[in-house]
Order: C-alpha cells, then structure tokens, then sequence
C-alpha cells in the first residue's frame, strides 16, 4: 500500500481543538470553518472524502422549488440565499443552470399554481436569482426542448438554480481546511471515544489502509457522519433513540443523445406525481431522483432493478423517442439522504432541515440537511463548538472565496499527462496524477469515482481500466505489483458496493 499509509496518522497523544469526525460535504465545511476561525482541527474519514451520499447527489445547488409545496418557506429561502452566495463565492464549481417545467393537461400541478409557485421561488431569493422566471406557452415549451413530448402540453415555466460536481465541491471544502491549517486525513476511522468520566475528549484511530493505530485529544469532538451518526452516538457507550432516518435516492445516468435535453427538466412522475428532474451532464442525461424510506446500511445501497425502471418510465414518458430500456443506463447510483429522525410520514414531504444536538458525552451532532446549506450548517455547528470551549470568533466563510486549483490541475496535464484515460471521456491521466499528488487520493476508487467521474460515465463503471490505471499511478503510490492487484480487487468490490453486481448492466 501507499509508503506513508503509517505515517499519515498523528503521532499518539497530539491534541487539537476541534475533532470532525466525517468527510462529506457537511464535516468537510465545518472544518473549513472551524479552521479559518483559527481552532485546531483535525477531519478524518473512515473511506475518502465524498465517498457517502455526497458523491451520489442530484449535483444541484438549489433553492428547493419543492419544498414549497410542503411550506417549507424557511427552507427555501436560506437555500436561495446560500445558492446565490456559492455562485459567487465558487464559481469554478458551481454553475447556473436553467430549468424548464413543462406542464400537461390534467397534471397533478396546473400551469397557473406552478407559475404561482415558481413566482414565490424567486420572491423568496429576494429576486435576486441568475434571471427571474418566465411563463412559457406551449409552442415556446416546444422550441426550448423539441424532443420532449408536446401531445397535451398546455405550457410551462423557465426558471433557474445552479449546479455542480458535489464530490469536488466536498474536496474543495477539505482541501481548504488544510491550506486553513487543518489536518485533513481519508482512509481513516474512528474505532473508539476516549472518555473522561462521563465526556469524550478524544478518540482511537485507524487507518484502513495500513492498520495502523494512534489515539488523539480534542476539545471538541464533531459528529458530522449523515447517515452513519447514529453508529458514531453508539460509541459513546450510551443508548439513544435514533437520530436519522434514511431515504434513499436513486439517479441513472444514459447518453443524452438518445434523450435530446437541452437543458434541465423539472417533471411530475407519471405513476405518482412526484417531482423528479432530467439533468445535463456533459454528453449525457441524469434523470432522478427517487425518494422513499430505506433500512439499508449506507455502506451497502444500490440501485435495484425496480429503481431503474421507475425512472426508466418517467423518461420514456417524457421523451417517447428515447425509448430507453435497463441496457441504455451507463450507471445507476443510489445514495441515502440523512432525514432527522422524526421528519414526516413519507420521504417526499420529510423537512431537509437540520438538526444540531449536544449529546450526554458532549459530542456536538449534526443531522439532515442538504447539500445547498451546507456552508450554513457548519457555520452553526462550529458556533455551538464555540459555545462549548467559551470563546467566539466570527464565522468568514460567507465571504471567503473557495480554493481553486483548476489553473494547477491544468498546468499538470501536459505532455505524456494530456492523454485521456478512456478516449471518449474527458478525464486525463495528468487529473489523476495531480489527484495523488495534490487531493489525497490513495485508491483506485478516489481515482475513477470521486476525483473523476470515470466510474459514473463507462459502462463498466471503470472496471476495464482498472489494471491500466494501477500501474500508471503505482509509481506515484509506491504500489508493487502485488499491490496493484490487490488494489484492483479492491476497486472492483467498491463498484459492486455502489453501482451493483455486473457493473454498467
């Protein structure tokens, strides 16, 4: 494995103000945060950054146009207002995008209450948003998205929200904390809360990769985890009643050439009315998402077949020409959304609202959300840190420019490096060797899944590439042949963890 898979951990003892424990886009920013304030942090994760539901997203930085429709207006609007800050504040990472909701004769939603609501929307952005709204007739509906289905279209609406690549905006939060003075580390894990009496003041470490081991000291420890929090609360010794409900969302991903979008969708689901959307990315066409309550680990979630072909339906019956079946889908992705425990009978009409908690051993918890808010949430989490060590520092990354390495990133793809992994793709092997040099990837899955979308665009998800690309970076990592073929196998069983058994079918 890596040579300094051992070394990477702190040395036994080393103390810090502030433990995160989570490196997904919400324990990503509080680090960012609690580091600019000047604190001490240390951010570990148990895989790689991004590696949990913040890789497996819509990729949208939205206001949340649904959410009106269960008069969640607070929501909305802090949404709005952390949608707009993020244009500006990250404008290599997240990109505006224009949205057509197109709407049917007898659909569950009438032209009239959709303009209605969409009027709200941008009432609710202070009117500020990339443009504001337009009611569209039907022609006009037609003109924008000629491959949609136009039998009994009575309208629609253009409105705007933002997009991005939610695996590197999560990256991009950790790596700032690093510059910030933080010690960011994947690949490690949490094994046991040092007690103090009845308080956690620090924590055992592992690295996965190496096995290696070392304990810490903190003031503060930050359980920023999503979906695994209530594993992270059973560490602290004591029962508690559940702090997260799952809900599962799943996404396809086909070519959008067989599809015809121009730009995104806002759809009503033709079996239930439920808002779905259809989504640019590059050449091809996402279309998600599902929503309903799941028991499965978030270690272990996929799409099933009865996922796919739920999608499949919706987009079939929006663009009949695609007549796309289960062997159009590329990939297939599911991840788990981290509901507050107590939000709502059914998934759709559960609150995105967070919650932060102080638990009985003094871990601050943070539970639900969304991606959009996550700057927000961590603000308010390392304010409650602040509250528990007794000293206040003003919060900066409202107007702090997030880090950009693409001029880096680029520089480093000449040469041999300018060659693209797979021919039809964008990705370069100099993105990757910049990976390992600069981002912290360590695997062939930070490689093809989080610091490129490989995995996501082949339809092997990346597996026919696999040996080639382990003994490309092996030198970068120190790999030997043994442990490239290890690592192969490894990648290999993370595909079939994410994407299912037989990749890409």
């Amino acid at each position: 494995m890596t040579p300094d898979a051992a070394g990477r951990l702190p040395s036994p003892g080393s103390s810090y103000d502030v433990l995160v424990i989570g490196g997904g886009i919400t324990g990503a920013g509080i680090a960012r945060d609690a580091a600019l304030r000047g604190w001490r942090t240390l951010l570990v994760e148990k895989d790689d950054f991004a590696s949990g539901t913040s890789s497996r997203s819509s990729r949208l930085v939205h206001g949340g146009l649904r959410y009106l429709e269960h008069g969640q207006l607070g929501l909305v609007f802090e949404s709005s207002n952390e949608r707009r800050r993020l244009l500006r504040l990250a404008p290599h990472l997240v990109h505006p995008l224009a949205f057509t909701w197109p709407v049917y004769r007898g659909a569950r939603l009438p032209l009239w209450k959709v303009n209605a609501g969409v009027t709200l929307y941008d009432a609710l952005a202070l009117f500020r948003n990339v443009h504001r709204h337009e009611l569209l007739r039907a022609a006009a509906v037609q003109r924008a998205e000629p491959t949609l289905d136009a039998r009994h279209l009575s309208g629609g609406v253009r409105y705007w929200d933002a997009h991005t690549d939610d695996a590197r905006l999560t990256l991009a939060n950790a790596l700032d904390a690093e510059r910030a003075g933080a010690t960011v580390l994947n690949h490690v894990t949490v094994t046991a809360l040092r007690m103090q009496g009845a308080t956690a003041d620090g924590a055992r470490l592992r690295c996965t990769l190496s096995g290696a081991e070392t304990e810490v000291q903190a003031r503060a420890i930050v359980n920023a985890t999503g979906p695994w929090s209530d594993s992270v609360r059973a560490l602290e010794g004591a029962a508690a009643r559940p702090s997260v409900r799952g809900s599962k969302g799943v996404h396809i991903l086909v070519p959008r050439e067989r599809v015809g979008n121009r730009d995104a969708l806002t759809l009503l689901h033709p079996d239930d009315g439920r808002v779905m959307f259809a989504l640019p990315a590059g050449t091809f066409t996402i279309f998600g998402t599902t929503d309903t309550y799941a028991d499965e680990s978030p270690d272990s979630v996929r799409a099933s077949a009865a996922d796919v072909d739920y999608l499949l339906t919706a987009a079939n019956a929006f663009f009949p020409a695609a007549a796309l079946s289960r062997a159009d889908v590329v990939s297939a992705w599911a991840g788990i959304r981290p509901l507050v425990a107590a939000s709502g009978d059914t998934p759709g009409a559960a609150s995105r609202e967070h919650a932060i908690e102080v638990t009985p051993a003094g871990v601050v918890t943070i539970t639900g959300g969304k991606l959009t808010t996550y700057r927000i949430m961590a603000a308010q989490v390392v304010d409650a840190v602040e509250r528990r060590l007794g000293v206040r520092h003003r919060c900066i990354t409202g107007t702090t420019p997030l880090g950009d390495d693409t001029a880096r990133r680029e520089a480093a793809c000449t040469g041999a490096d300018s060659a693209r992994v797979d021919p039809a793709l964008e990705w370069r092997f100099g993105d990757l060797a910049f990976a390992v040099a600069h981002e912290h990837a360590r695997t062939l899955g930070d490689l093809l899944i989080r610091r490129t979308k490989l995995a996501f665009e082949r339809r092997d998800n990346g597996l026919g590439i696999g040996p080639d690309v382990a003994r490309r970076v092996a030198p970068l990592l120190g790999w030997t042949e043994q442990d490239q073929r290890a690592e192969v196998e490894r990648f290999a069983e993370e595909v079939r963890r994410i994407f299912g058994a037989g990749a890409g079918a």
